[in-house]
């Protein structure tokens, strides 16, 4: 196995965990923690994506400013920034989503008065 390969690897091992706890889990909360943990993998194999590492120097911002003679060497340091705005974009949505997800189970909590979802499951209210 590469060196290289151990970020992405890592990514994915965040998103098994992330669908692991929320398949397997019974208990809401951690069901949560699954749903946060598929997300932020989810935005870490897309940086991950996005990176690009160059044999020249330190990746840039896609920020052309020295004219047309600067081209080539943007084109081979520029990181590409549509993994970047999605990323921000799903980093919203996420949020959002969290907070939805905490305030159901809080509603799940205080109807039921456990978290566990078999026992909810048996209760009838």
């Amino acid at each position: 196995m590469r060196v290289e390969m151990l970020p992405y690897l890592l990514a994915v091992l965040v998103l098994v965990v992330g669908l692991y706890a929320i398949v397997a889990k019974r208990n809401v909360i951690k069901v949560v923690v699954g749903v946060l943990l598929l997300d932020y993998g989810a935005n870490l194999l897309l940086a991950l994506v996005g990176y690009r590492p160059s044999g020249r120097g330190a990746p840039m911002a896609p920020i052309l400013t020295g004219g047309e003679s600067a081209a080539g060497d943007l084109a081979a340091r520029a990181v590409d920034p549509l993994p970047q705005a999605l990323i921000l974009t799903s980093i919203v949505i996420g949020l959002s989503v969290a907070a939805l997800v905490v305030a159901l189970a809080i509603r799940l909590y205080e109807k039921y008065g456990t978290f566990d979802t078999d026992l909810m499951r048996n209760l009838r209210g």
